[in-house]
């Protein structure tokens, strides 16, 4: 039987000892073994999860298997939940299991990206529903199996359920020394400049590739591009942690739109970010997509997942040696000011 594979129970009358006759097999033999079925299936998807997984290590010293993990904290835990369901977050006709799993996990790590936190461990809860197949539901783990080892993190538990639609939760920890602090939102100051990471507008671009948008001027090489950003987001781990190491004032990860993320910090710092939409870097064939609108998606399309910083100029040359020696670059686009809010230029 596939995992989530529908089943016919008996209507409430029926389930009445009551209402069947004698020499009939009682009913409640029959929801029994419906039960054990289930409980079979879910252990062996289970089972079949676990072998996907590397032994633990690290901090982990008891992972899958037992009611709960065993984790050597460190002095600080910075601990993040994010959760995507079906039909909201992403589209099964558009989006692989593999992508699912994948972007899941780095959605998640991202989190701990914009504190300038490594990661160790994740918990992941899987609801899946009666459509998706064992195999499927295998492929959706084996990409964040293959992620998470890409971004030392360990895999240390989870839980597995049905439900109406596929989502996802997952709880990501990254630990700290005692004297490590992490970067905030709410640590810009008036003076400071407002700069990003890498490029923005790629995966709002890419989705709508994905939608079937003929953009004739759309180079092939920019458009597997665009949906390769869209569907496989990378977690800037390495270099959250050099630009906190850097000294960023302040930092989050830019998943809800560079404009909404901005704000966010002008609220938290209780100080007005200026953001100038002309020096926004643009991925390589937004514009193909948005034309003249590709300053607008990169700053509300969202799900680029690259970081929002915050530095004094002295900081400056540090915080952009700090994402080179991390593959990167960081674009100043703009400065705190004292006040509230986002203007946008």
């Amino acid at each position: 039987m596939e995992v989530g594979q529908a089943i016919d129970l008996p209507d409430q009358e029926d389930q009445d000892p009551d209402h069947y006759q004698q020499g009939d097999e009682d009913p409640r033999a029959s929801t029994h073994r419906w039960s054990q079925t289930v409980e079979v299936a879910e252990r062996a998807l289970i089972e079949s999860i676990e072998r996907l997984l590397p032994p633990s290590g690290g901090r982990v010293l008891i992972g899958p298997g037992d009611d709960a993990a065993v984790v050597w904290s460190g002095p600080l835990s910075c601990v993040s939940v994010d959760s995507v369901v079906e039909g909201v977050h992403f589209e099964l006709g558009l989006h692989s299991p593999a992508d699912i799993g994948h972007r899941a996990l780095a959605t998640a790590l991202s989190d701990l990206a914009g504190m300038g936190v490594a990661a160790s461990e994740a918990y992941v809860a899987l609801i899946l529903p009666p459509s998706l197949a064992e195999p499927a539901a295998l492929e959706l783990v084996a990409a964040m199996v293959e992620l998470a080892g890409e971004c030392d993190t360990t895999i240390a538990g989870g839980d597995i359920s049905s439900g109406p639609a596929l989502s996802i939760s997952i709880t990501v920890v990254g630990h700290l020394d005692a004297d490590d602090r992490p970067v905030l939102r709410s640590g810009a100051r008036p003076g400071d400049l407002v700069g990003v990471t890498g490029t923005l507008g790629g995966s709002a671009a890419g989705l709508e590739v994905l939608r079937g948008g003929a953009f004739d001027e759309l180079a092939t090489d920019s458009r597997t591009s665009l949906i390769e950003r869209h569907l496989r987001p990378r977690p800037l781990l390495a270099t959250g942690l050099a630009l906190r190491l850097a000294g960023a004032s302040a930092m989050l990860d830019v998943s809800d739109g560079l404009a909404a993320d901005a704000r966010r910090i002008a609220e938290c710092s209780g100080v007005a970010l200026r953001v100038d939409l002309a020096r926004l870097p643009l991925d390589a064939g937004v514009t193909a997509v948005s034309g003249s609108g590709a300053p607008e998606l990169a700053a509300s399309g969202g799900d680029d997942y690259e970081l929002l910083i915050c530095a004094t100029p002295a900081r400056a040359s540090d915080i952009e040696e700090a994402a080179r020696t991390t593959g990167t670059s960081v674009t100043w686009i703009g400065a705190v000011e004292a006040g509230e809010g986002l203007l946008l230029l």
